[in-house]
């Protein structure tokens, strides 16, 4: 309960203007350059960086929390295996308690509360293979020791500078941007705001999409049963009472969608990567509970008839696949 207050308190601090407190600001500075000396002895040779032997795309962000890595994950599975490519994805996991440090091949039916939530999403939506590990590097080695991809993307591996990157793909939340600005802890910032400067790429979710970046949206418009996989629009829910819970990074922005279609539902926010038991959502007695798809990996084994989760799908501008595919082609093949 405490540890869940903190985190409420810090991400006030984070996203409102002027809110940082003092005493955490040195604390920040420390760690931003902290951050930026672990960057430079990477880009130096000093510490030691791992190439593949095929492309390696990175996604990541620089804030904590949730800014729609994984809906980008899988739609780029989806557009690089259209365009002729064999990719796998490989994670960090969190979220998952395996017990040894080997890397570890994900499935769809694997459990996610050993693999992670966010793996076992994406083998889900995108049969690609899938693998994890802390090193990510291991992770990609045994993906291509089984023949099983001709590139790689790394799903939140941006400041993972182990494992050597061919692009960069930097996500940004357009409504809450870099917060207040600050590196941790009194910000959210993981780096400070100037890497931005480094990346290929700049994908913005929501918003309108700054000077060199592509837009991306986040689309769910239908609820399926995890119990029947019935499928039916949101809209069927109006004028019910319906619950409506969310582990990820940013709660509220599931809740805010669900009230946009016009849903009025009664909501229970859980820490990222929540490890649920039914007794999570028994308040809601008979009513439906509806919750994300990274929520419904997680609430299979107790599912009822009650329970719906939201799929949801990432739309890019047109140009943004076109420019990473040219990108990708002069790089590899002249």
């Amino acid at each position: 309960m405490f540890r869940d207050r903190l985190a409420h308190w810090l991400e006030d601090q984070w996203y409102r203007e002027g809110a940082a407190a003092p005493w955490l600001k040195p604390l920040s500075g420390v760690f931003g350059s902290v951050a930026r000396l672990r960057r430079r002895a990477y880009l130096s040779g000093w510490k030691s960086v791992e190439r593949l032997p095929v492309p390696v795309i990175v996604v990541g962000n620089l804030t904590v929390g949730g800014t729609g890595k994984t809906p980008l994950t899988i739609w780029l599975a989806d557009w690089l295996r259209r365009a002729g490519y064999r990719p796998g994805v490989v994670s960090r996991g969190y979220g998952g308690q395996r017990p040894s440090r080997e890397p570890l091949r994900v499935g769809p039916e694997s459990d996610p509360f050993v693999a992670g939530d966010e793996p076992v999403l994406v083998a889900r939506r995108t049969g690609a293979p899938v693998a994890v590990a802390a090193n990510r590097v291991h992770s990609a080695r045994l993906l291509l020791a089984a023949g099983a991809c001709d590139l790689i993307i790394a799903d939140d591996g941006l400041q993972h500078y182990r494992l050597g990157r061919d692009l960069e793909i930097l996500l940004i939340d357009g409504e809450r941007r870099f917060g207040n600005g600050l590196c941790l802890p009194a910000g959210p910032l993981r780096e400070p705001v100037e890497r931005t400067a480094g990346v290929d790429f700049i994908v913005q979710r929501g918003g309108v999409p700054a000077h060199g970046s592509y837009g991306m949206t986040v689309v769910g418009s239908h609820a399926v049963n995890l119990v029947s996989g019935d499928c039916v629009p949101l809209t069927r829910f109006v004028g019910e009472r319906v619950y409506a819970v969310a582990g990820i990074g940013n709660p509220e922005r599931f809740f805010s969608d669900l009230h946009a279609i016009g849903l009025n539902p009664v909501v229970k926010a859980f820490p990222d990567h929540h490890r649920y038991r039914s007794d999570d959502i028994a308040a809601a007695g008979d009513t439906a509970v509806l919750m994300t798809e990274k929520d419904a990996v997680k609430c299979q084994s107790f599912a009822t008839q009650r329970h719906w989760y939201v799929p949801i799908e990432a739309r890019l501008t047109p140009e943004f696949g076109h420019d990473l595919l040219q990108r990708l082609r002069a790089k590899f093949h002249g």
